[in-house]
């Protein structure tokens, strides 16, 4: 079984917050379910002709997974937005029918701020997933979803991360109408505390002594992938940068090797047998390859619906992060030069 940092007395903010995600997804859903039912309607009814994402950090994470969401769900074309295009250059945006979807924690971020009224003044219904009480991004929203995973005091984002991503799911599933993700939604809390009881302890013995690693990734367990290679650098101080395991193959994957190491974030749907198929070639190398996967890989995975398997993956990948960052005499929930707020301009 994986390591309890709790055993001696070390449990970390980290693991506890990451441990109330389940709980946090549930009041989140049921307190919003619907103001989720009233965007799905406004949004059949006027359709955007494309979605703006704002955020960065772990929220561009989810905005990443929420861009794949949408586009494979309603076909609307989503893009991330670059803050500094607002908050640096001041250029106007073209007057449109698009939605901004706000997501952050604090909702308080002066680039993001810039970046949602430009957006709000150019006509776009702004949608603000935000965690903080108050935060000045609600001020700008036309409708705020508040994320209801309560106070984090690890500067590791966790539970307000995965309820991003839930809040992302109920939102396209009410815009598409599509009863299969809603079906899996009602099911998530408890898969969410399933997943966090999952042994990933391999992955604590893999990584520990490891200098440079692969997340692999690829359609919805993208941006998990990216969320994850952001923590292990954030958390255990591991140098770590996350790929699709389609982009892996334009060029980063000449440096894979016997040296190197992987993890690899699989799944149900068509675009996890790429993930697998680029596990086995860099393992084929010589290279140490973790693979997640509930059909079969050295990390243990829930199979759901395809949307909702990334969620359930960085649930059992925070858990694991914790303790290997203690592991590698790290403190992941205080890490060097950083704070909970970023306040970039």
């Amino acid at each position: 079984m994986m390591p309890n940092a709790a055993e001696d007395g070390r449990q970390t903010l980290m693991e506890r917050e990451a441990g109330e995600a389940a709980a946090a997804v549930a009041a989140m859903l049921a307190a919003n379910r619907a103001a989720f039912a009233a965007i799905g309607e406004r949004l059949r009814a006027a359709p955007p002709v494309a979605v703006v994402t704002c955020a960065r950090g772990s929220s561009d994470h989810a905005a990443t997974y929420a861009k794949y969401l949408i586009e494979t769900m309603t076909g609307t074309p989503t893009a991330s937005a670059a803050l500094s295009i607002a908050s640096l250059y001041d250029a106007p945006a073209v007057a449109g029918n698009r939605l901004c979807l706000a997501i952050s924690q604090s909702g308080k971020s002066p680039d993001l701020l810039a970046a949602v009224e430009q957006q709000r003044s150019a006509g776009a219904f702004v949608v603000a997933l935000v965690n903080a009480k108050g935060a000045p991004l609600a001020e700008l929203a036309d409708v705020v979803i508040p994320l209801s995973a309560g106070t984090e005091r690890s500067v590791a984002a966790t539970k307000s991360y995965i309820a991003s991503l839930a809040a992302i799911a109920a939102l396209v599933a009410a815009w598409a109408r599509d009863a299969a993700l809603e079906n899996a939604l009602t099911r998530l809390p408890a898969q969410l505390a399933r997943a966090f009881a999952l042994d990933w302890s391999p992955a604590i013995t893999a990584f520990r002594g490891a200098n440079n690693l692969f997340v692999l990734g690829r359609g919805y367990g993208l941006g998990a992938a990216q969320e994850a290679a952001l923590k292990f650098k954030e958390t255990s101080g591991l140098h770590a940068e996350s790929f699709s395991a389609a982009e892996v193959r334009h060029g980063p994957m000449a440096i894979v090797g016997d040296a190197f190491h992987v993890l690899a974030l699989g799944g149900t749907d068509r675009a996890a047998a790429s993930v697998r198929d680029a596990a086995a070639e860099f393992r084929g190398r010589g290279a140490t390859v973790l693979l997640a996967d509930s059909q079969g890989g050295e990390l243990p995975a829930i199979a759901d619906h395809p949307a909702i398997e990334p969620i359930l993956m960085i649930q059992s990948f925070y858990r694991m992060a914790s303790a290997l960052a203690l592991a590698r005499g790290h403190n992941p929930d205080s890490p060097p030069h950083l704070n909970k707020v970023t306040e970039t301009l």
